[in-house]
C-alpha cells in the first residue's frame, strides 16, 4: 500500500505549478487568438484556417515536453502545439495572413500548416492538408532514426532519443494510409506517438456517421500498438500521459497511441462556420461544459494561485496577441518574383563527366547498369538503402534488379516492404528529413496509383512549401513499359501522369550507360527522382533492342538531368525529318530509319522533366520536319505536351504539322500477344509516319 500510494505521489508532482502556470499563460494565448480571429473575420478569414479551442490542454501537454532533438507534425487544428514549442504568436499572424515573412512557408499555405527546421525547437518537415497523409511521412522519419540507430549514426542523446510525434484528428485515422503508417510502425516496432484528437466531427458529418469504433478499438487490430485513452481537456492528465509516454518511448523505442477526447469549441474552420453544421444546443451545450480553460483556471486557483494573478495573465495574453496582430497586419505580402523561387533544390549534377566507355569492358544488360550504379553508390554512401517490394535478399526484385545487393549490405539498409505503395513513397520524406537518402521501388508501374497521393501531396511539394527548408532527396525506381505480354496490370506507361507532378523529375534512359549515368546523378540530386525502366529493355531480349546494352561507364559517370543524347545525327538537307522519342520509341525509330539514309535523325530526351527543350528546337530548325514516337497513347498524353511547345517555338520553322505515333488509344493493355503487338508502335508505324512527313 505504501508502495502504491508513493507511486501515486510521485505522478502526481510530475506536472509542477510553474509548468501550470505556464499552460495556462499558452492556453490564454491560444484563446485570445482565436477570439481575436472572430472579431476580425472579415480579414483573417481572408485565407482559411483553424484554431486549436477545445483542444489546447493536450496539445500543450505534447508540445511542453518536446525536446529539440523530436519532430513533430501539427496539424491545422495545432496552433496551441507550435506555441508551446516557442512559436509567437505574431509568427503564427504571419502565416493567419499569408504575409513574406510566414516563418513556414513565405505565404504559401495555410495557418497551422507548419515547416520548421530550427536548431532550439523540435523539427517540422512539410505536410500537406490532406487527411491523414502526414501519417505516412512521419513514420518515415521513425523509420529512418531507427535505422540510424540500428547502424550506428545517431547522434548520442544521453537517453534522451528522439522521438516522433504525429497529430491526427479521429476522423482522419479512417484513411487507408493511416492504416498503412500503424502497419509499418507496429511491424518494425518504431518510435513514434500518435496523437490523436477525438472531437467526434469530420466537418459536418459526426461520428456516428463516419466510424464503427473509434481509434481505441480500432486500433487493437495493429499487434504491438500501445493506446492509453485520455481526457485531453484535462491538462494535468494530458501532461501526465504524454510524461510517461515519452519516456517508453525514449526508451524502448516503439509505438503509442495516445487517444485524447477534446470538444470542438470553434468552428471546422473560418470557411465551414459551426453555425452551418451544428444546431443542436444540448449538443454544443456539452461540448462547452467540457472547455479546458475553466478546468486549468480552477486548478490553479485549487493550488493556490490568486485569482487576480489569472486574470492578469489573461489580460497580458489579450494585450499580446492585439499588438502582434497589429504587427502583423503591417508585415509585407509576398512579392511576384517570390512566386517561383523553391522550385527545386539546386542540384551540383550539372555537365557530363567521367568515362562512358571505359576501354576493355564488354557490354552488359541495362538492369545490370543500374544495379552495378546502386551497389558503388551504397559501398560508398552509408546514408543511403534501398526498400520496396520484393528487393529483399530472397530474390532481389522481379526483375533481379536488386540481385545481391541484401546480401552485399545487409538486410537493414536493403529490405521488403509489406504491398503499401503509399508508404513505399511518402515514407521517403521522413526518411530524407533525417539525412538519409533512399532508393525505393514499386513493381510495375501499374502500381504506382496507390502512391501517387504521396508523390503529388508530399514528396513533390516538400520543398516549395517549406520555403526551400525540407528538399526530399529519394529516388523512385519504376519498372514500365509492355513487353512480353504482361497484360492490363503490368504493361502500362505512366509517364503523362508523373510529369504532371510539379516538383519532381523524371527520368526514362533507353540504355545501361544512361541509366547508370541518370541514377548516380538521381542520387546526388537533393529533390525527389523518378527512375522509369522500360523492364523490355533490361534484358535486350526484344528484337532490335540489342542497343540498349553498353559497356558500363566508369563509377564516377553522370548525366546531368535535361540533356538529351543524338542517338542518330543527320545533316541539315531539303527533306529529312527529326525524331524525338524516349524509352522504347529509340528502338522502333532506329530500326525505321535503315530505310532512311541521311534524312533522319533521333533525339532521345532521357529526362522528361527537366526537358532538354533546346535539343528539340534545335532538330526543329534543322530539319523542319518532327515526328514524336512514344509508347502511350496520344490523347490528353505527354507527348501532346511535345508537340505545343515545338509548334509554339518552332512554328516558322515548319514545314509540317508535328505528328505523333503511339500506342492505340484503349483503357487497358490487353494480355493476348497479338493484340499487344497491334496496340503497340512498331518500326512500320514509324516508318509510314516519316513517309508522310517527307511527302508532305
Amino acid at each position: 500500500m505504501a508502495e502504491a500510494t508513493a507511486k501515486k505521489a510521485n505522478k502526481t508532482n510530475v506536472v509542477s505549478k510553474e509548468t501550470t502556470i505556464e499552460a495556462f499563460k499558452l492556453m490564454s494565448t491560444a484563446k485570445a487568438m482565436t477570439e481575436l480571429y472572430e472579431e476580425n473575420k472579415a480579414v483573417c478569414s481572408k485565407y482559411v484556417h483553424a484554431t486549436s479551442r477545445g483542444h489546447e490542454a493536450i496539445q500543450l501537454a505534447c508540445g511542453l515536453q518536446l525536446k529539440p532533438q523530436d519532430f513533430v507534425f501539427p496539424y491545422y487544428r495545432d496552433d496551441s502545439i507550435l506555441l508551446s514549442i516557442g512559436m509567437t504568436p505574431f509568427q503564427l499572424m504571419l502565416q493567419v495572413l499569408a504575409k513574406r515573412n510566414d516563418p513556414f512557408s513565405g505565404g504559401r499555405t495555410y495557418y497551422s500548416h507548419p515547416s520548421l527546421n530550427d536548431a532550439d525547437k523540435p523539427k517540422i518537415p512539410h505536410q500537406s492538408s490532406a487527411t491523414g497523409m502526414q501519417a505516412i511521412p512521419a513514420t518515415g522519419v521513425a523509420m529512418g532514426i531507427q535505422h540510424k540507430e540500428k547502424l550506428g549514426m545517431a547522434e548520442d542523446y544521453k537517453g534522451e532519443n528522439p522521438v516522433v510525434v504525429c497529430s491526427l484528428g479521429d476522423a482522419s485515422t479512417t484513411e487507408g494510409e493511416v492504416s498503412e503508417a500503424f502497419q509499418m510502425a507496429v511491424l518494425k516496432q518504431m518510435p513514434i506517438i500518435y496523437l490523436v484528437q477525438d472531437n467526434e466531427w469530420d466537418i459536418s458529418a459526426n461520428a456516428e456517421e463516419t466510424r464503427a469504433q473509434d481509434i481505441t478499438h480500432y486500433a487493437k487490430g495493429f499487434k504491438g500498438m500501445d493506446v492509453r485513452t485520455i481526457d485531453g481537456t484535462n491538462f494535468q492528465e494530458s501532461y501526465e500521459t504524454f510524461n510517461e509516454v515519452l519516456a517508453i518511448v525514449r526508451k524502448e523505442r516503439r509505438p503509442f497511441i495516445i487517444h485524447a477526447k477534446v470538444p470542438l469549441l470553434n468552428h471546422h474552420t473560418s470557411g465551414v462556420r459551426m453555425e452551418f453544421y451544428r444546431h443542436d444546443k444540448e449538443e454544443l451545450a456539452e461540448a462547452w461544459s467540457k472547455d479546458p480553460f475553466p478546468k486549468l483556471y480552477d486548478a490553479l486557483v485549487n493550488q493556490g494561485v490568486d485569482k487576480a494573478e489569472l486574470e492578469k495573465i489573461e489580460n497580458d495574453a489579450k494585450a499580446l496577441v492585439a499588438k502582434d496582430y497589429e504587427l502583423a497586419l503591417k508585415e509585407e505580402d509576398p512579392r511576384p518574383e517570390d512566386l517561383t523561387t523553391h522550385m527545386f533544390a539546386p542540384t551540383p549534377i550539372t555537365e557530363e563527366k567521367g568515362e562512358r566507355e571505359p576501354a576493355g569492358k564488354d557490354k552488359t544488360v541495362m538492369v545490370d547498369s543500374a544495379l552495378f550504379a546502386i551497389r558503388e553508390i551504397m559501398k560508398k554512401h552509408p546514408e543511403s538503402l534501398l526498400y520496396g517490394q520484393d528487393v529483399g535478399a530472397r530474390i532481389g526484385g522481379v526483375f533481379r534488379e536488386a540481385a545481391t545487393l541484401a546480401q552485399t549490405f545487409g538486410d537493414d539498409r536493403v529490405f521488403n516492404t509489406p504491398i503499401q505503395e503509399a508508404f513505399i513513397v511518402g515514407s521517403t520524406v521522413g526518411m530524407s528529413a533525417v539525412g538519409l537518402k533512399p532508393f525505393v521501388e514499386v513493381q510495375f508501374a501499374d502500381y504506382i496509383w496507390p502512391g501517387l497521393n504521396q508523390l503529388f501531396t508530399e514528396v513533390g511539394r516538400s520543398y516549395y512549401l517549406s520555403n526551400g527548408k525540407w528538399p526530399v532527396s529519394m529516388v523512385l525506381r519504376v519498372p514500365i513499359g509492355a513487353y512480353g505480354s504482361g497484360g492490363p496490370y503490368h504493361s502500362s506507361s505512366v509517364e503523362s501522369i508523373v510529369t504532371n507532378i510539379r516538383g519532381v523529375k523524371v527520368a526514362y534512359p533507353s540504355t545501361g550507360a544512361d541509366l547508370k549515368g541518370l541514377m548516380k546523378a538521381a542520387y546526388y540530386d537533393p529533390n525527389p527522382v523518378v527512375m522509369l525502366e522500360h523492364k523490355g529493355l533490361y534484358w535486350s531480349k526484344i528484337k532490335g533492342t540489342e542497343g540498349a546494352m553498353t559497356v558500363e561507364p566508369d563509377e564516377d559517370y553522370v548525366i546531368p538531368f535535361g540533356k538529351a543524347r543524338t542517338v542518330l545525327e543527320a545533316p541539315k538537307q531539303e527533306n529529312s525529318v527529326a525524331i524525338i522519342t524516349y524509352g522504347m520509341g529509340v528502338y522502333w525509330s532506329t530500326a525505321a530509319a535503315k530505310k532512311y539514309k541521311g534524312q533522319l535523325e533521333i533525339i532521345d530526351l532521357r529526362t522528361l522533366n527537366p526537358l532538354d527543350e533546346e535539343a528539340m528546337y534545335t532538330a526543329a530548325k534543322k530539319h523542319n520536319k518532327i515526328l514524336i514516337v512514344t509508347e502511350e497513347s496520344v490523347e490528353c498524353s505527354f507527348s501532346l505536351g511535345l508537340v505545343a511547345r515545338i509548334q509554339k517555338n518552332c512554328f516558322e520553322a515548319l514545314d509540317a504539322p508535328v505528328e505523333i505515333i503511339g500506342s492505340v488509344d484503349t483503357p487497358a493493355i490487353p494480355l493476348n500477344s497479338t493484340l499487344e503487338a497491334t496496340l503497340l508502335p512498331n518500326a512500320e508505324k514509324v516508318a509510314d509516319a516519316i513517309d508522310n512527313l517527307l511527302k508532305y
